[in-house]
């Protein structure tokens, strides 16, 4: 199996910097890509950015592009996701999550990272 831990998380102000990590171990050659979701309260889950595991394709949300960017420590297989200029809206349980080759599903089961925004 695949485990997935995330980190990073906390409160700041709005304009503020984060940067969330996502350290991953176990089988980690089956996974095909690794994506960052969040959930904020009351909303449902949404996608915010994907990076392809043995690969430099990356994808981020249109809400999110001009100020979150994703890295990859290959070394330490860990994922990180910058956020810049953070905004309220952001606030949401950050969680990351692995898609297996041959699969069309992302697999959950960190316990996610709190993101506070405060305007």
């Amino acid at each position: 199996q695949v485990q997935v831990v995330e980190s990073g998380g906390g409160l700041v102000q709005a304009g503020d910097s984060l940067r969330l990590s996502c350290a991953v171990s176990g089988r980690t050659w089956i996974i095909q890509s690794l994506g960052w979701f969040r959930q904020a309260l009351g909303k449902e889950r949404e996608s915010v950015a994907a990076i392809a595991w043995g690969g430099p394709a990356t994808w981020l949300a249109d809400s999110v592009k001009s100020r979150f960017a994703l890295s990859r420590d290959n070394a330490k297989n860990t994922v990180h996701l910058q956020m810049n200029n953070l905004k309220a809206e952001d606030t949401a349980v950050y969680y990351c999550a692995y898609k297996a080759r041959g699969t069309d599903t992302y697999n959950f089961g960190g316990q996610g990272t709190q993101v506070t925004v405060s305007s």
